[in-house]
This record gives C-alpha cells, structure tokens and sequence, in this order.
C-alpha cells in the first residue's frame, strides 16, 4: 500500500486573526509614543526649554521629513504618513515649550489654517492678522511664538521684509511646506519666522534684504551669475527694496557686490531655510 505523504498548509488569516493584528500594532505605537514622551521630560529638564522660548527646529525637521518621504511605500497615503508625523513633531515641541502660530490671512484664511492645522496641528494655538508685517510685531513681541505668511505677498503687503532686519527681530527659519508635491494637503508655499535660533538655523537658501537706487540689467546679470533670484521687490521712497534669495554656499561679500551696480545703500541677511525637495510619490 502506498503512502501519500501529509501535505502541510497555513490555516487562513480570518477575519479576527486581522483585526488582533491591528490591534497590536496600535497597542505598541502608542507604547512608542508614551516611551517618546518620556524621552522628551527628560530632553526638558536637559535643555530647559520650558523657560526658553520656542523648540522648533525647523532644520531638523525639514531632515526628518525628507527621510520620511524617501523611506515610504504602500498603500498609505504619503499625506496621511506625513500629517500623522507633523501632529507628533508639532505637539512633542509644544509640550517642550508652549507656542501659538500667528497666520497672515489677508490672502484668505482658509489656505492659511490648513498650512497652520497640518504643520502644526490641533495642539498649538493659532492667532490670525490682518497681514504679514502684524504677524512679525507678534512674534517680536511674543517669548516663542512661530509666525506664517504666504511668499507670495504682492506689491499691497509692503516693504514687509524690511521688518525682519536687526540682530533681535524675527526671522525666517522655515519654508513651508517642507516637501513639496501636487496636490499636498497644505501646499501653499509660506514663510514661518520665529526669534532668532542660532542652534536651529538651517542655512541651505540664506535670504537678504536689500535696498538700492534702481533695477538694471547689470544688477540682474550679477544676480543670475550667482543663481540669486528676487522672491520680491517694492518701491521704498525714490530707492527700490528687494528681498533676495540667494544659496549658503554663495559667499555673503558676493552677493552684495553683485548688488552695487544698482546703487546698494542697505544690505542685511534676514533669514534661512532648508532648500526645496519637491517629491513624487510612487505607490508600490
């Protein structure tokens, strides 16, 4: 008599078996998050954040952010991925040390909240103003607070840039949406400026303002020659104000001199941010 040798074969998954798995791995990511929130008491009492003013590191997060992106696959939604990873950065830096977001909605306030809710959550507070340059007194004013405001301000915002300059006033840490991509969930292209933190600089597009007597062709030819680009112009007097941005691994001294033809007469570095990483997400 021959024997047929026993064939082994996996049970199926049902139904339960999937939903025990789900619940499993939400058990342990929130045992991460609560084994994250102890790391961070204890970066607190480290740092002493609390009694310092913002935690916000905006170059660091830009970093995190890109890896995110370039580690994702699957099925998920790379918005969801990332409007998960914002909420737990935004709120683990509020508990760090409080902040409110002041948003500029002279452009609508719609596009502005979503910028503020997705980059920062439900968490932080958000304060509305009537336009960039309030936005700036705020933060000026405030001990840690994070401000917003579109890039593409127009001619009717004013000469807001100019506000950005002395060794105390705000300046721009941030552009915002950290990865770039269609359709993103919160892709309005702003500024975020906060008090000067040397520690959190990010120095890959370095941003001047700059005053001079006119436009000519020899100031843009010295501008292309350095790849800087005027993200905005407005008429200051009888003299012309530009904000300029420029790479950081241009030399300041170049840029400027780039600028003399023109009849430079105000020069002065306002800010800095993470260059642009635009993304397309592949489903796998």
């Amino acid at each position: 008599m021959t024997q047929v040798a026993p064939t082994t074969q996996a049970a199926p998954t049902t139904l339960a078996d999937l939903r025990a798995g789900i619940d499993r791995i939400d058990a342990e990511m929130h045992a991460l998050l609560m084994e994250r929130s102890s790391i961070i008491e204890t970066l607190i009492s480290v740092k002493k954040t609390q009694a310092s003013g913002s935690a916000f590191r905006p170059g660091r997060e830009a970093d995190m952010m890109k890896r995110l992106a370039l580690r994702h696959k699957g099925l998920l939604p790379l918005d969801t991925i990332e409007g998960i990873w914002r909420i737990i950065i935004a709120t683990f830096t509020y508990v760090q040390a409080n902040y409110a977001v002041h948003a500029d909605v002279s452009g609508g306030d719609a596009a502005m909240r979503d910028s503020a809710r997705f980059h920062f959550g439900f968490t932080v507070p958000f304060v509305t103003h009537e336009d960039a340059r309030a936005v700036i007194r705020a933060v000026a004013e405030s001990a840690g607070d994070l401000g917003i405001f579109r890039m593409d301000q127009g001619a009717s915002a004013g000469i807001w840039w100019r506000d950005l300059i002395g060794a105390d006033a705000p300046k721009i840490i941030a552009r915002l949406p950290f990865i770039e991509r269609p359709d993103h969930p919160a892709g309005t292209p702003v500024y975020c400026i906060a008090k000067p933190l040397a520690d959190a600089a990010v120095r890959e597009i370095v941003l001047y303002a700059a005053r001079v007597e006119r436009w000519s062709e020899t100031l843009r030819a010295g501008l292309a020659q350095h790849l800087a680009e005027v993200s905005a112009s407005a008429a200051d007097g009888s003299h012309l104000s530009l904000l300029v941005a420029a790479s950081g691994e241009v030399d300041q001294a170049a840029i400027r001199r780039s600028l003399e033809p023109a009849g430079l007469s105000d020069f002065a570095e306002i800010g800095s941010h993470a260059a642009r990483f635009a993304f397309k997400p592949v489903r796998s």
